[in-house]
């Protein structure tokens, strides 16, 4: 057992895992392309086929290494799911599972450390980006309510209905086309038009999105600190035992020598 733990959870291991994710990301993509699938459809299948049973096999291997701990991680929850997607016969009505075999190239962020504090991250500051998205769907819905009441009128394809409005305003927020696009044909008949929709745009593409990425790079260094603190406790705890043996050493040196110089005065004395 620990020798198939050593290999389970040795770098190696890992890489071979990394390398088979980023082959089957490829022939996954090479599969879409009609003409090479044309040429070597049937070793891409094979290919396919070998690989998501090289990752059932390793899935079974965690599961004899790991025990119960398998089943209580999420990252290991993450990867069944995965590759039982892929288990499942893609025919008939379930023939759209078979686009969700690219699924499996997500199984490099359980694997790739840095990916999995980053993910970490986004996950820890889901809590901060609720109240944020509650701020942003006041924000919307009072200027769609606005939008329609004072141009749905005359621009009913924009802003005739609040689901309109609030489209055409999320279209504004990401600047996408925004002025030449919706603005200043709104400006030719409204002249201070801009009087809404600056302020919109200041209020939430300069102020409420930054505030989505200063929570995300905040929940992300928390994610780093506690990993850091988790390794310096780990240093601390790997220094405190390589004290104390060295402590023992020393005592049983001290021991030796003692008997050394005990056997050396009686032989003296003799």
């Amino acid at each position: 057992m620990d020798k198939l733990r050593s290999i389970v959870t040795s770098p190696r291991f890992e890489g071979a895992i990394i390398v088979l994710i980023v082959i089957n990301a490829i022939t996954l993509g090479l599969e879409t392309s009609q003409t090479v699938y044309g040429e070597i459809g049937p070793f891409l299948r094979v290919l396919d086929r070998i690989i998501l049973a090289i990752f059932v096999i390793e899935l079974v291997l965690r599961v004899i290494v790991h025990g119960r701990r398998f089943f209580v991680d999420p990252w290991s929850l993450f990867d069944t799911f995965v590759v039982a997607i892929a288990l499942v016969p893609a025919t008939g009505s379930l023939s759209v599972l078979r686009a969700l075999r690219i699924l499996r190239v997500l199984r490099l962020i359980s694997v790739v450390p840095s990916l999995r504090r980053v993910v970490g991250g986004l996950v820890a500051a889901l809590p901060g980006m609720g109240s944020i998205v509650l701020l942003m769907v006041l924000i919307f819905y009072v200027f769609s309510v606005m939008a329609t009441k004072l141009y749905g009128a005359e621009f009913p394809e924009w802003f005739g209905t609040i689901g309109a409005s609030a489209y055409s305003l999320f279209q504004i927020m990401t600047l996408e086309s925004w002025s030449m696009g919706i603005v200043r044909p709104v400006m030719e008949t409204n002249p201070y038009a801009w009087v809404f929709f600056v302020p919109f745009i200041l209020s939430t593409a300069f102020t409420v999105l930054n505030l989505f990425i200063g929570i995300i790079v905040s929940a992300m260094q928390e994610e780093h600190e506690a990993e850091a603190a988790a390794d310096r406790v780990a240093i601390h705890e790997e220094t405190g035992n390589v004290v104390i043996e060295l402590r023992a050493l020393r005592k049983e040196v001290a021991e030796l020598r003692d008997v050394i110089d005990n056997r050396r005065q009686t032989e003296e004395r003799g």
